[in-house]
């Protein structure tokens, strides 16, 4: 079923559950924990983490097992580690722009963005929300230097147990089609990785909220923007080399 087509025959149910899982879903705070620091030893990596609440590592008690924490632990087996996180609860595509506007000019090697979601709940059209993905990517470029982009993909929001049906299909559906035209953007970018995420949110590594990552899960998301980074920079200090 189009969406168009959905949201006007389903619109009326799909408000009501959307107000419905708001009051009813649990409010968990971000990660604990510090957001900036330095770890490892090795070739300099200057990283930022950018996005909204599960960047903000929303679903673990502490930054260790977010993914901030998690993905620079790997990074500093390899690298000395340079990283500073921004994120927020509630961030959308928009937000997250203005935010980035407001920070000071400063170099980075490698961007990990995670954003999202809240368009997807939003009334935002596809196209929007992907000329505002042009605009952060281009910010991130141009404002902060950032050499390497990686992506990661909306969750597979038609499997959140938050969520009731047909809401979940609903916005499982739009995620889809926001996933769809993010793969076709980044493939077209110079040096940006949009990660393959096959991470399903089964029963015990979702948080409590049944709607943000656990740790385990943002373990395997954070091996998998590792191996990314890892992969890219080590193939640029040696050009004949490859790596998988």
């Amino acid at each position: 079923m189009p969406e168009r087509l959905s949201t006007l025959l389903l619109g009326p149910l799909l408000l009501l559950q959307g107000i419905y899982t708001r009051r009813v879903t649990p409010r968990l705070p971000e990660a604990s924990g510090a957001r900036q620091g330095q770890a490892g030893n090795g070739a300099r990596l200057r990283l930022l983490i950018v996005g909204d609440s599960a960047v903000a590592g929303v679903g673990a008690a502490t930054q260790d097992q977010a993914l901030s924490g998690q993905l620079v632990a790997r990074l500093a087996e390899d690298f000395q580690v340079s990283w500073q996180l921004w994120a927020q609860t509630g961030l959308d595509s928009q937000d997250l722009l203005e935010l980035l506007e407001g920070k000071d000019a400063q170099p980075f090697d490698v961007a990990v963005l995670g954003i999202g979601v809240n368009d997807v709940t939003s009334r935002l059209g596809v196209d929007q929300w992907l000329a505002r993905q042009q605009r952060l990517l281009g910010l991130l470029r141009g404002k902060f230097a950032v050499q390497q982009l990686v992506i990661s993909p909306l969750p597979p929001m038609h499997l959140f147990p938050a969520l009731p049906q047909p809401l979940r299909w609903y916005l499982g559906n739009r995620a889809r089609r926001f996933n769809q035209q993010l793969a076709t953007l980044t493939a077209a970018q110079p040096s940006c990785t949009l990660l393959t995420l096959s991470l399903t949110p089964e029963a015990g590594l979702m948080a409590a909220d049944g709607f943000h990552p656990g740790p385990v899960i943002y373990s395997l998301w954070a091996e998998h923007a590792a191996q990314a980074i890892t992969g890219r920079q080590h193939n640029n200090n040696n050009p004949g080399v490859e790596h998988v």
